[in-house]
């Protein structure tokens, strides 16, 4: 009996599923700078939203990407980047708030930085701009990961509860409790109160 040579298609019916798997998946993982480049935005947005100072936004972001990139043999290229991305940046921001309230430091304004009168719309939509910011500042950081993943991001409810760990009837309540803190909130500042 002579050996038949094997062809790579009768190789590849032959290896275990879950090896098969693994290498369509690997197939699909996006490198690391893609995500980087793609969603540095997202990540420093979601830390503005989660109440890190605009100075410290820059260090912060990176702090965020490198343990992305400690872990990111743990990513599943199947499920969304941005949900994944997201619970880093709520612990990092969790960690920020915890640890900037012990921080006293004393910023100058540069000489000559003097705000130009600009068009009323940029105007508004800049105050408005401030209204939700200090909005969002006034939800609790727990509630406010929902709200901003589910409002600002829209992701599904499930998909957040994963997210940050917690049951799916938590999420509900924390969500529901963060609108009526925002809006709350919302209309006080429009009203002019602190």
């Amino acid at each position: 009996m002579t050996a038949r040579p094997v062809s790579s298609q009768a190789f590849e019916m032959a290896r275990p599923a879950s090896q098969a798997k693994a290498a369509a998946q690997e197939d699909l993982r996006p490198d690391f700078r893609s995500i980087f480049d793609r969603e540095f935005s997202y990540v420093w947005t979601s830390l503005r939203r989660l109440g890190v100072a605009p100075r410290d936004l820059e260090d912060v972001t990176h702090d965020v990407f490198v343990e992305v990139f400690r872990n990111f043999d743990r990513y599943d290229p199947a499920r969304p980047v941005r949900p994944w991305l997201f619970a880093f940046a709520f612990r990092f921001a969790s960690d920020y708030r915890r640890l900037v309230r012990h921080r006293v430091e004393i910023y100058e304004e540069p000489v000559g930085a003097s705000a130009a009168p600009a068009a009323d719309e940029v105007v508004a939509a800049r105050e408005l701009r401030a209204l939700i910011a200090k909005a969002l500042d006034s939800i609790d950081l727990v509630r406010r990961g929902v709200f901003i993943l589910h409002e600002l991001d829209a992701r599904p409810m499930a998909e957040i509860a994963e997210t940050l760990g917690i049951p799916l009837n938590t999420a509900y309540s924390r969500l529901r409790v963060a609108r009526e803190e925002f809006t709350t909130s919302f209309r006080m500042l429009q009203r002019g109160g602190a």
